[in-house]
């Protein structure tokens, strides 16, 4: 098994750092082991335990916060947000989005590839012309968004898509389609919500 949680001792803080590739049950079977270490630096001190690296889901921070609490009597903060959820296009566009469990998917997805995830998605980079990405929630693409996008799959239409540029040839949110024609990809959209029922680009 590979070392996939490392800790470092702060004056203030005690960093537990995980491995960004490493999967759940690796990062707990390695913590478990590291957890007697970890108990012997709180004898007297109750210095707080910060968690960064990886990001994680709710269902990992939990698990991973439970193990900690369950032997050590501590505050624990995680670098991951506690809901993952899109509150930075919220304060952009001013909508109201509703807070779901969060993927993220690190660089662009090419002509071919499709990704799939029943809450929201963050896709690193741009999604290429080909490409698909159907999500349950809101998708957010911080590159170029040219491939096609369905969000709200399940029904939510209260979903969003948003993109640092929008140019597909078709976006879906819901039941929704939008047919993008050349003059509406010239526009530089960034982002595409339900209003009264239809497809609404800003």
């Amino acid at each position: 098994m590979r070392n996939c949680v490392g800790i470092n001792i702060k004056k203030n803080e005690i960093i537990i750092r995980i491995s960004e590739g490493a999967e759940q049950s690796e990062i707990m079977e390695c913590l478990n082991k590291k957890i007697p270490a970890l108990k012997k630096l709180y004898k007297t001190e109750k210095t707080p335990i910060f968690v960064t690296g990886k990001v994680l889901k709710n269902k990992e921070i939990e698990e991973i916060k439970k193990l900690i609490s369950s032997n050590i009597d501590v505050k624990i903060t995680f670098d991951s947000p506690k809901v993952l959820g899109l509150y930075g296009i919220k304060k952009i566009f001013e909508k109201d989005i509703e807070n779901s469990e969060t993927k993220f998917h690190r660089g662009s997805l090419r002509c071919g590839q499709k990704l799939e995830f029943e809450g929201s998605l963050v896709i690193l980079g741009d999604v290429n012309n080909g490409a698909e990405v159907i999500a349950g929630e809101n998708i957010v693409v911080l590159g170029i968004l040219r491939g096609l996008a369905h969000a709200g799959a399940k029904g939510n239409t209260k979903a969003i898509i948003a993109a640092n540029l929008i140019e597909s040839p078709q976006i879906r949110i819901a039941n929704k389609v939008k047919e993008m024609d050349k003059d509406l990809s010239e526009q530089n959209y960034k982002c595409a919500f339900m209003e009264k029922d239809e497809i609404v680009l800003e």
